[in-house]
């Protein structure tokens, strides 16, 4: 056999034990008579030693190792003098008695440590090299954890795991689809799916009561750190449920996982109409770690003689706790940052209110000292704090603020990553409108139910109805979405009507679904989880490619592999695809 025991398992219990160990060599160390060798594998590090005056041939051998070289050796467990508290294995060392070298490595392009000195496009090319680092092991660990506790959690709730396809028909809705040629349809197309939503609908259609799947999605969208063009959803349908339903057994889930997989007990799950949400924070997914909640200053701002203010829609700030401290310097940090193009904002408004009880702002000479002091007496501002001020239309200011507000909290370290404020966020827009298209999209898909009350508004008042739509926000993050659905076939007709789709068109794309509806479909409703990002959350990290094994890059690329890559002129023949290089 290759081992008797792996790199992290031997312990003062097994003294004076005859082992065998493989793995790959972390690094040596030569000091002349003895030669200490750390021997890594994924369960963690054993120290070897290698006597010269036992075996000096055994040591000269070891002496020649290389960085990740993968041996095999044989030996006894004895107890260290100089016992590693950091490593389970730190109170024992082996005494090679035989060395074999299964695979000689090339000096990797980077350490293979906690703290590498790669980057991270260096590390993405050889990413099989970047995976035997420990976080990115822990990391893997934990997701592994997470996603075995998703499952005894949700088959202690009687739910199904059904999986769904891959190939299906591609939709208009959402973001774009990623497409596959069919070479035994010439000239048509499967969809990768972005969601299993209709398949999970029909799964209710058909009996199943309560499905899951840890799933596969796939989205050709641009990325950032926290998207990418394949991810993982905890994918969830329950039948005859309410929101209540819904929301009860999935913040039970998300309790389990971080109760299993971090050790941490989450507090109350606090509850926010989108309306409050976008008042108050400027965000549908406000991180409530700490306030600065938006104060509307229009009452006392308009009107005073300062044209930005006096022509804006909306004058909001935000009271920034001991912000009077902040110096000219800071101030104008603060100012370039919402002038950001990222941003927009033109400028910003400060107002310190000084621990002596003194103003200073820097409009001094269009308002009073009286009138300022207004304004902190509306943000709750005391002495020593500042008010940070932005106007403009009311969309743009509150998603301006919104990105202030963020910034402040970060500069300030006031996202704890240890802190977690979980947070539901309901009563969403059913409809957005779209000035480009000119007509309404669906704010979440379009089996998305409308409030019961609100359905008498379809003809009349369209885009004030809202959605009986819930999404899970923890610490500013959107861990998971859902809805109640449409299970009539009339309304999911008015729907589409509503969502400019002529009846071809809808029979044309969703047709089966309508068909479903008229076989006794039951009321039902679900939500998914982005799998990647929970983990990440779960972790303390805000890249969620560190906890994905193989992922791919900004531009949607796996550097590793050199994909996409270009099919040769025979595939493309065989899948009827023409395609003429541009000079």
């Amino acid at each position: 056999m290759y081992r008797t025991h792996n790199c992290g398992e031997l312990r003062i219990s097994n003294q004076h034990n005859r082992v065998t160990l493989a793995g790959w060599v972390q690094r040596s160390r030569d000091l002349g008579g003895m030669t200490f060798v750390d021997l890594r594998d994924r369960y963690g590090i054993t120290q070897l030693v290698f006597n010269m005056e036992s075996d000096a041939a055994l040591c000269e051998q070891a002496r020649k190792l290389g960085r990740e070289d993968v041996i095999q050796i044989e030996g006894e467990v004895f107890e260290r003098s100089s016992k590693n508290k950091n490593i389970p294995t730190g109170e024992v060392e082996v005494i090679v008695t035989k060395l074999s070298l299964l695979n000689e490595a090339k000096t990797p392009p980077f350490t293979i440590e906690a703290e590498t000195d790669g980057g991270e496009d260096l590390r993405m090319k050889y990413r099989y090299l970047d995976l035997r680092r420990p976080p990115l092991q822990a990391n893997l660990k934990l997701r592994h954890k997470a996603s075995i506790e998703t499952r005894k959690y949700l088959d202690s709730l009687d739910f199904l795991e059904i999986e769904t396809p891959y190939l299906i028909k591609s939709t208009p809705e959402g973001a774009r689809d990623f497409v596959v040629p069919s070479r035994m349809n010439p000239n048509q197309f499967y969809a990768l799916p972005q969601s299993p939503q209709t398949f999970k609908q029909l799964l209710m259609v058909s009996g199943y009561d309560r499905y899951y799947q840890i799933v596969k999605c796939f989205r050709d969208e641009d990325l950032r750190a926290d998207r990418q063009p394949e991810f993982t959803q905890i994918d969830c349908e329950m039948a005859f449920v309410d929101q209540e339903d819904i929301l009860r057994n999935f913040e039970g889930l998300v309790r389990h996982l971080f109760r299993e997989v971090k050790g941490v007990e989450l507090p109350e799950f606090k509850r926010m109409d989108y309306a409050t949400a976008m008042e108050k924070y400027g965000s549908d997914k406000p991180d409530l770690r700490f306030g600065m909640e938006f104060v509307n200053l229009n009452d006392h701002a308009k009107n005073k003689g300062f044209k930005i203010f006096d022509e804006a829609e909306v004058v909001l700030g935000i009271c920034v706790a001991g912000g009077a401290a902040y110096s000219r310097k800071e101030l104008d940090a603060f100012t370039n940052f919402v002038k950001r193009p990222q941003v927009g904002a033109k400028g910003m408004v400060y107002v310190k209110y000084n621990e002596d009880e003194t103003v200073k702002s820097s409009v001094d000479k269009f308002y009073t000292e009286e009138d300022l002091k207004v304004w902190l007496q509306a943000s709750g501002a005391k002495p020593g704090d500042a008010l940070f001020v932005l106007s403009g239309d009311l969309n743009s200011t509150r998603k301006q603020l919104n990105e202030l507000r963020l910034h402040v909290a970060e500069t300030q370290g006031l996202k704890d990553k240890n802190v977690f404020v979980p947070l539901w966020v309901t009563d969403f827009p059913l409809l957005e409108w779209d000035e480009e298209s000119e007509r309404f999209h669906a704010m979440h898909h379009p089996f998305t139910s409308p409030k019961a009350e609100d359905i008498g508004k379809m003809e009349s008042a369209p885009g004030e109805i809202r959605a009986n739509a819930y999404d899970m926000v923890i610490n500013g993050v959107e861990v998971g979405g859902g809805s109640i659905r449409i299970h009539d076939r009339e309304l999911q007709s008015k729907m589409f009507d509503l969502l400019g789709f002529s009846k071809e068109e809808a029979q044309q794309q969703f047709g089966f679904l309508m068909g479903a509806f008229e076989y006794g479909a039951p009321p039902h409703g679900g939500i998914a989880f982005g799998f990647d990002r929970l983990c990440a959350l779960l972790g303390g990290y805000d890249n969620i490619r560190d906890f994905i094994a193989f992922p791919k890059n900004n531009a949607g690329r796996d550097v590793m592999i050199d994909a996409p890559d270009k099919l040769d002129s025979e595939q493309l023949k065989e899948l009827y695809i023409d395609l003429v290089e541009k000079a």
